[in-house]
């Protein structure tokens, strides 16, 4: 778990195990398994795309994302990371400390972090490509999937 700014973090699920009770704290789940498929009940594949819930869960202080890692850009949508960017400012309004995670804190919750630097001019923001060469400075780890191309195709939407 890195704090990439003041009280956001970024890591992992063994990260939220740790610090789930701990009442200071909101957490952004990016990840469908198992926290969206936990907060929802539902068994199978998938939630039904009609869902009221299908793409985002808000649960007392977590939101939980139906993301999945991919290779391929077309499982993510412009409404992820608008809602992860309005929760983790919700939090950081409150003067609570965020934790944005996914399954293994390499590409899903990392991606969202740099994209919350990026929007808040807190890392380059020109491209893409110039947000991540400074990211990594801050999140070694980082080693986005499919999520890289779909920031990257619509970094112009996020960054205004």
């Amino acid at each position: 778990m890195i704090e990439i700014n003041k009280n956001v973090f970024v890591g992992n699920s063994n990260d939220y195990e740790w610090n789930k009770f701990e009442s200071d704290f909101y957490f952004l789940q990016a990840c469908k398994e198992p926290y969206h498929r936990q907060a929802l009940g539902y068994k199978g594949r998938s939630i039904s795309d009609t869902h009221p819930e299908y793409l985002f869960a808000y649960r007392g202080n977590r939101l939980i994302l139906n993301i999945v890692d991919t290779d391929s850009d077309k499982y993510f949508s412009n409404i992820l990371f608008e809602k992860s960017l309005d929760f983790i400012e919700y939090s950081q309004k409150k003067g609570n400390k965020i934790l944005i995670h996914c399954n293994q804190g390499l590409s899903r919750s990392p991606s969202i972090g740099l994209l919350y630097l990026a929007v808040n001019n807190k890392i380059s923001n020109h491209s893409f490509l110039d947000a991540e060469k400074d990211f990594v400075e801050l999140y070694p780890d980082y080693a986005p999937k499919g999520i890289k191309s779909f920031l990257a195709n619509n970094w112009q939407y996020f960054i205004k």
